[in-house]
């Protein structure tokens, strides 16, 4: 995470674990399941698209959080089937996605570094929820040169 922002609290930081560990059995399972199928199988009838159907909003985040944690520690790994997981999860509105959320994501993006090509696809959009007045200082600290495409 860059220095000039401020770091996260401890207490937070465990409790996205948590939450993490709460959904990551199935997440890792419907992936699993998902790289041994028809991967031009439309998203919901995929077992992430019905694991993603079976959440409310808060287990979305959750799952979102945990996929784009797992994608960017083994970005150089086959991670398509956890891409378009991450994919879909950004591409709904309405999450309620926190600052403190987008800043943990933020840190997993900047320590994958440039070659995890979609390290900002959640984050952006998370950011996108949030306030105007965050959502600048966030574009203004971290989403410049390629991550700046991602975030809109």
């Amino acid at each position: 995470m860059r220095s000039g922002r401020a770091r996260l609290d401890r207490t937070v930081v465990q409790g996205f674990y948590d939450r993490m560990r709460a959904v990551a059995p199935a997440a890792y399972g419907a992936i699993e399941r998902d790289r041994a199928g028809d991967p031009g199988r439309a998203f919901p009838d995929t077992a992430c698209g019905r694991l993603v159907a079976s959440l409310d909003a808060a287990g979305l985040r959750a799952l979102g959080m945990w996929a784009h944690h797992w994608c960017m520690r083994f970005y150089d790994d086959d991670t398509r089937v956890g891409l378009r997981l991450v994919r879909e999860i950004a591409g709904r509105t309405g999450l309620g996605w926190t600052v403190d959320e987008v800043r943990w994501m933020l840190g997993e993006s900047e320590a994958a570094g440039p070659s995890a090509a979609h390290r900002f696809t959640l984050p952006g959009a998370a950011a996108r929820e949030l306030p105007p007045t965050v959502r600048r200082e966030f574009a203004a600290d971290v989403f410049s040169g390629a991550g700046s495409r991602e975030f809109g």
